[in-house]
């Protein structure tokens, strides 16, 4: 094989745990889909406008917790570099795997992110630990410090792997280099 995982535990997408809708389509009846004719349809019942009191405007100084569910749903959609799956689907991101400590009268919070690869062997590790890493960065504020890691014991190089995933420099130089930021981008088309 290679050093490749030809046939990892793959879970069902629906399976996986997330806080977020699932939007299903409306299946139009083959008995009723004739019946009305286009005229008569609503041309603006799929463009619905919402309005919101001035009262109710948000207030950007309020800091809004997010827990280990938010930060699972950012990170479980991203594109595995080697399967055609994401990461959620493969079990490298797991809910009991990441840890949040939020405490909203605090100035820095902290998100732990241990990630579970396919294989001991993973040639990819740090690439996807540097994926989750940059999902987290740009979508959580800015009083998070990320600690993203490979789980003890899953990863023959896990310590190297660890070390530089949570190098400021190491991350820094591997955002400069193009081929590098690349195959991450292609990983984060897929994040909902």
């Amino acid at each position: 094989m290679d050093g490749k995982n030809a046939n990892p535990t793959i879970l069902n997408a629906s399976d996986l745990p997330t806080r977020r809708q699932v939007q299903r389509k409306k299946v139009a009846s083959p008995l009723t889909s004739g019946l009305v004719p286009a005229y008569a349809q609503d041309p603006f019942a799929s463009h619905k406008v919402e309005f919101s009191d001035s009262d109710e405007s948000e207030d950007d100084s309020v800091v809004e917790p997010i827990d280990e569910q938010e930060i699972y749903d950012l990170i479980a959609t991203i594109a595995d570099p080697e399967h055609p799956l994401t990461l959620g689907e493969l079990a490298v991101v797991n809910l009991q795997h990441i840890k949040v400590i939020d405490d909203p009268s605090a100035i820095i919070s902290n998100v732990l992110v241990e990630l579970t690869p396919t294989i001991n062997h993973c040639s990819l590790a740090t690439v996807i630990g540097l994926g989750v890493r940059v999902r987290l960065e740009q979508a959580l504020p800015p009083r998070f410090r990320l600690d993203v890691r490979i789980r003890e014991g899953t990863h023959a190089t896990g310590e190297q792997v660890n070390k530089q995933l949570n190098d400021k420099e190491r991350v820094a130089s591997a955002l400069e280099n193009e081929t590098l930021m690349g195959v991450v981008g292609k990983m984060l088309e897929t994040c909902k």
